[in-house]
């Protein structure tokens, strides 16, 4: 499988909650994606319920969200040492259904930075 949207989205409490869910701290950058969001709530996945919607990102930027993130082999790896740990896709896979994160299309550019704020357009 290869990335296969311009954009992928991933909530930083998804992270979390798959780090409560292993019992371990997970670092986001397994996920590897453009953006990180935070919803500012306690529970994961809720990304997911972006799907078929926009955003904007910063003062111009919009991102139509197309899909959820099947992820791959990827996840496992550590970010800082490379070491694979099986569990992490194991877990995506039987309790997420496989999804993790979202992918969308970039339908007007623009450029942002960290802290921005990100608005529900429809």
């Amino acid at each position: 499988m290869t990335d296969c949207r311009p954009v992928s989205l991933f909530a930083i409490q998804t992270a979390q909650q798959l780090g409560r869910e292993l019992g371990v701290a997970v670092d986001q950058r397994r996920f590897r994606a453009n953006i990180y969001l935070d919803f500012n709530s306690a529970g994961g996945f809720g990304e997911s319920a972006l799907v078929g919607r926009s955003l904007r990102i910063g003062s111009k930027a919009v991102i139509s969200i197309l899909e959820r993130d099947p992820r791959c082999k990827m996840i496992t790896l550590d970010p800082d040492t490379g070491e694979s740990n099986p569990e992490f896709l194991r877990k995506v896979a039987q309790a997420h259904g496989g999804m993790a994160g979202v992918y969308g299309a970039v339908l007007v550019e623009g450029t942002f930075r960290k802290g921005v704020t990100v608005s529900l357009l429809d």
